[in-house]
């Protein structure tokens, strides 16, 4: 069975050559470890094996394996549904949140980040295919958002992140990554204040090639470098 740093390498070639297929820099795109559910342990390992950024889904877990893990040379992000009372653990725990889906949420972490004395980093979640199951804002209200947000002097918009509907076919997940990419394009081209669009947070073990092809700055890795979860 292979190790997880047999799984790192072999993750890390297949971004390098899909950025080589669309001419695109391997350097530009940045892997996200997803260590949700992975033991200390384990993830201590990936990060023996390179691993630079951890991607958490729940704020008490990632709590207890961000102390366990401090003196480790890691960005720690936060790529699950958050809620507004869970914003000041949040702020205090990660560098960036991939997850803010609404006004409120965002106020609340602005407000957090000002006790901080911290500027958060921060991406807007859209909703890119309409289904109910999935957080996120609409395509519609992710232009106003983004711009109401701007206005949150202790917060800073880096770009967006997505989540498609699962497919096994790769290529059925490409229209929706575009979709992203144009709207990244359309909120770009309004040059709003306080914010940024370089990153597009888009892609997993199973469509991240199709994601990179289409754009993505960011790819959200857990199963092809951590194996299934129990």
């Amino acid at each position: 069975m292979d190790s997880i740093k047999d799984r790192l390498e072999k993750v890390k070639d297949r971004i390098k050559k899909a950025a080589e297929v669309c001419h695109r820099d391997p350097e530009m795109i940045r892997l996200v470890a997803v260590s949700k559910t992975v033991p200390v342990n384990k993830v201590q390992e990936a990060i023996d094996a390179g691993a630079t950024i951890l991607g958490e889904n729940y704020v008490q877990e990632a709590r207890d394996k961000i102390n366990a893990l401090r003196i480790l040379p890691v960005s720690w992000h936060f790529i699950g549904h958050l809620q507004s009372n869970k914003a000041k653990y949040a702020v205090r725990l990660f560098d960036l949140i991939h997850s803010v889906d609404s006004l409120k949420l965002a106020r609340e972490l602005n407000k957090q980040a000002q006790k901080n004395g911290k500027i958060q980093q921060i991406l807007v979640q859209v909703n890119i295919s309409r289904e109910e199951t999935k957080s996120g804002a609409s395509v519609d209200e992710a232009i106003g958002l983004v711009t109401e947000i701007g206005h949150l002097q202790n917060l800073s918009i880096k770009g967006l992140m997505t989540m498609p509907p699962f497919f096994n076919q790769p290529e059925k997940v490409r229209p929706f990554f575009a979709a992203l990419r144009d709207l990244r394009d359309r909120i770009e081209s309004k040059a709003a204040p306080n914010v940024s669009m370089e990153e597009l947070s888009m892609g997993m073990t199973g469509d991240f090639e199709v994601a990179i092809e289409e754009g993505a700055t960011m790819v959200r890795v857990g199963t092809a470098i951590f194996g299934e979860r129990t």
